[in-house]
């Protein structure tokens, strides 16, 4: 009658350790969902925070000296944003350092901002002088490279 009984805990045993691995698979999971989720909130923080300085910095140089409202941004030069020269900054890899477009009416200009922990910012700022209106766009990247799959990016308009 014993020997019928050996069998039963070696059933037992596989029902336990099947119970014990499907519990430790299921933690797994979760914990590696949430290290996925901290870390893409972690990025979205950094672009954020690009965004938010390069439209700051925007807005202290044009409040501070009118950098954006004259011709006189086409030679700008010493416009510093975190001790970086703005003005010297590359745009999408080509060799214009800002792209700037002035008429009677409107000023239009583009600069990046980077960062020594890899985010930058590209940062518009558009001048009506006939409403007047300025408009200052921020978009901020938690890197600068463009193929990189994890890039994310926020913006932030600034109007006055």
């Amino acid at each position: 009658m014993s020997n019928q009984k050996t069998g039963f805990i070696l059933a037992f045993s596989v029902l336990i350790s099947s119970l014990v691995l499907s519990i430790g698979l299921g933690m797994f999971n979760i914990t590696l969902k949430e290290l996925i989720l901290s870390s893409s909130s972690r990025e979205s923080q950094l672009a954020f925070y690009a965004a938010d300085t390069g439209g700051e910095c925007a807005l202290y140089w044009d409040i501070k000296g009118g950098t954006f409202a004259t011709s006189t941004i086409l030679g700008a030069s010493g416009i510093l944003c975190l001790e970086s020269d703005i003005t010297t900054n590359t745009i999408d890899s080509s060799p214009n350092s800002w792209i700037v477009s002035i008429t009677d009416t409107t000023s239009y200009a583009k600069f990046r901002v980077n960062f020594t922990n890899g985010a930058c910012a590209e940062v518009t700022v558009n001048k009506d002088f006939t409403a007047p209106q300025t408009t200052i766009e921020s978009r901020g990247y938690n890197t600068c490279d463009l193929t990189d799959i994890r890039r994310v990016e926020r913006g932030l308009i600034v109007t006055y």
